[in-house]
């Protein structure tokens, strides 16, 4: 009866012990991909409608902009730069406890001119395909068809970001650039949302 107790017994460790290797290789491993690879958002505000609506959940790519170093940002395998378009993840500028979302308009070097609703780059017309203009609120003036802003050119290691809902969005015409090496990630799935149940594995564009 000894022997066949502390059998039983050993036997119960070895279950806890590969339950609790098994909990721990997990939580290293959702980690791991967490800090490097993919992490889960949820859209707040809709500075970035019609393209993501409030309660949109989305994935973002933190691999496609190179291995980043964690609290320092310093990038330690770069892979690729962000492009003019994509819709990006970065650490707010003004305050570091917060993430924000937008889309890349200007990269280093380009020199910026927005008219109304007509943005310049490099002194051509930029095609603004994602732009949405809501006739509620003027954005950055009174006369919004009339408002101009800038030139400004955008510094080295820097990107100037807008919100696709141009007049009700805070963005680098407010508060400035964002360093390339604020930047986390590439949005590119909304894997669910709420309310919005259609909007379902959509691919961020």
């Amino acid at each position: 009866m000894g022997i066949l107790s502390f059998r039983k017994k050993n036997a119960k460790k070895g279950v806890f012990r590969e339950y609790a290797e098994a909990a721990v290789i997990a939580i290293l491993l959702a980690l791991f991909i967490r800090t490097f690879v993919v992490q889960a958002f949820k859209i707040p505000s809709g500075s970035m409608e019609p393209t993501l609506l409030v309660g949109d959940h989305i994935l973002v790519n933190k691999f496609l902009y190179g291995v980043k170093i964690p609290f320092i940002n310093a990038t330690l395998i770069p892979i690729s730069e962000p492009e003019r378009g994509d819709v990006i993840v970065f650490i707010y500028p003004v305050d570091e406890s917060k993430d924000f979302i937008k889309r890349v308009i200007g990269l280093p070097g380009d020199t910026l001119k927005i008219v109304g609703e007509k943005i310049i780059i490099n002194g051509k017309k930029y095609k603004d395909e994602k732009g949405f203009y809501s006739k509620q609120g003027g954005g950055s003036g009174r006369e919004p068809e009339k408002a101009v802003f800038g030139p400004i050119t955008v510094p080295e290691d820097h990107l100037f970001v807008m919100g696709d809902n141009r007049n009700h969005s805070y963005d680098s015409r407010f508060w400035g650039f964002v360093p390339v090496s604020s930047v986390k990630g590439k949005a590119f799935i909304i894997y669910w949302s709420w309310p919005h149940w259609e909007r379902f594995l959509d691919i961020v564009r």
